[in-house]
């Protein structure tokens, strides 16, 4: 059984930095968890699921929202089967819950900004921008 594990959300004022971080384990899949791409999603209230980063299976390659470009950094530590995602000068539109997910069933991959590319998800980690 897959689990992702999100933490480091909370309440930080504009211009703030948090760093998410995203703990996967499941006999199997921790064993080849530097085989897959990892990537994180967040919602807003009353707004549709978007993309906010990837990293490919090794780290070589990322990939970013254009709203988190230059702001946002996605790592990843494959010794500790962890994935984090670094936000700096945050801002009150920033405001979502953040989910990390896996794609599961590609390999090698660079990975996608597409959700349904995703088999599975943390159960995801509020974070608040105030003004």
């Amino acid at each position: 059984q897959v689990q992702l594990v999100e933490s480091g959300g909370g309440l930080v004022q504009a211009g703030g930095s948090l760093r998410l971080s995203c703990a996967a384990s499941g006999r199997t899949f921790s064993r080849y968890f530097s085989r897959y791409a990892m990537s994180w999603f967040r919602q807003a209230p009353g707004k549709e699921r978007e993309f906010v980063a990837v990293i490919s299976w090794d780290g070589g390659s990322t990939n970013y929202a254009d709203s988190v470009k230059g702001r946002f950094t996605i790592s990843r530590d494959n010794g500790k089967n962890t994935v984090y995602l670094q936000m700096n000068s945050l801002k009150p539109e920033d405001t979502a819950v953040y989910y990390c997910a896996a794609d599961g069933r590609i390999e090698f991959y660079s990975g996608s900004s597409s959700s349904g590319n995703y088999n599975y998800w943390g159960q995801g980690t509020q974070v608040t921008v105030s003004s």
